[in-house]
C-alpha cells in the first residue's frame, strides 16, 4: 500500500504544480482514480490513502466491486461511470453511480433520468464532446452541444454539470492543448449565451495519465488518472 500512496502523493504534487502554473487553486481540480480492472481491495487501499473518487467503465465489474470496496474502505466513495453508455447499462448506472461522464445522446439522458430513484439525489452528468471531430470517436459534435445541454436541463433527475472529452491520441501531451482549450472556450460560450446555468455548469472532465497536467493548465476540473496510480491495467 505504501507504493500506491506514494503514487497518489506524486500525482497530487503534479496536479498542484500544474495549478500553480495556471494560477489556479489546487482545490479546484479533483482527481478521479480510474480503477477499472482493479479489485475492491485495491480500491480500498487507495481510499485508505485519502482517495475518494473512482472511475469505472465496465459495468458488471463495477457493480460487483462497489459495495465490497466501500465495505473494505469503511467509507462512502464517489463513483463515476466514465465509459460509453449503452441503453442496457442505464439501469445499473442510474442506481449505483453519482456521475455519468459519457452522455452524448438525448435518448440515453432520458433513460437515465427515468431510472434514477426518487430517493437518490440527481445524477451528475457531463456531455461528452467529440472535440477532435474523429469519425470513430464517441461524443456529440460541437455544433450540437448546446441543443443537447438544453434538453438535458429539462430532465428532472439529472444535474447537468459540464462537459467531457477524450481528444485524439497523440505522442506529445502538448498536442492535446488545443483540444482542451477548445473545451474551455466551449464551456465559456455556453455560459455566456445562457444555454446553461454558469453557477452549476462547473465541470470540465478532461485529461488522463499522459496529459492531465496540460488539461489542468487549460481548465480541467476533473481529471481521470488510472495507470499512473495503479500501474498497468489488469485483465
Amino acid at each position: 500500500m505504501t507504493e500506491l500512496c506514494d503514487r497518489l502523493t506524486e500525482i497530487r504534487r503534479r496536479m498542484a504544480a500544474a495549478c500553480a502554473r495556471a494560477s489556479r487553486a489546487p482545490a479546484d481540480v479533483e482527481l478521479i482514480a480510474v480503477s477499472k480492472t482493479f479489485d475492491a481491495d485495491t480500491v480500498a487501499q487507495a481510499a485508505d490513502c485519502g482517495q475518494r473518487s473512482f472511475g469505472e467503465s465496465y459495468m458488471q465489474e463495477a457493480i460487483d466491486k462497489i459495495g465490497l470496496a466501500e465495505t473494505l474502505a469503511a467509507t462512502r466513495l464517489d463513483w463515476h461511470f466514465i465509459g460509453p453508455i449503452q441503453g442496457n447499462k442505464c439501469r445499473a448506472l442510474a442506481g449505483a453511480f453519482a456521475w455519468a461522464h459519457g452522455v452524448d445522446r438525448l435518448k440515453i439522458a432520458e433513460r437515465l433520468s427515468s431510472l434514477r430513484g426518487d430517493d437518490q439525489p440527481p445524477l451528475n452528468v457531463c456531455v461528452q464532446v467529440n472535440i477532435s471531430s474523429e469519425d470513430s470517436k464517441a461524443g456529440v459534435p460541437v455544433a450540437e452541444v448546446a441543443a443537447l445541454c438544453t434538453a438535458i436541463r429539462a430532465l428532472p433527475n439529472l444535474h447537468l454539470r459540464g462537459l467531457m472529452c477524450i481528444p485524439a491520441p497523440v505522442d506529445d501531451p502538448e498536442a492535446s492543448r488545443p483540444a482542451f482549450r477548445a473545451m474551455r472556450h466551449l464551456r465559456e460560450r455556453l455560459i455566456a449565451e445562457a444555454v446553461v446555468d454558469g453557477a452549476s455548469f462547473d465541470t470540465l472532465s478532461m485529461g488522463m495519465s499522459d496529459d492531465f497536467e496540460v488539461a489542468i493548465e487549460e481548465g480541467a476540473t476533473l481529471i481521470r488518472v488510472g495507470s499512473a496510480i495503479f500501474g498497468s491495467r489488469r485483465g
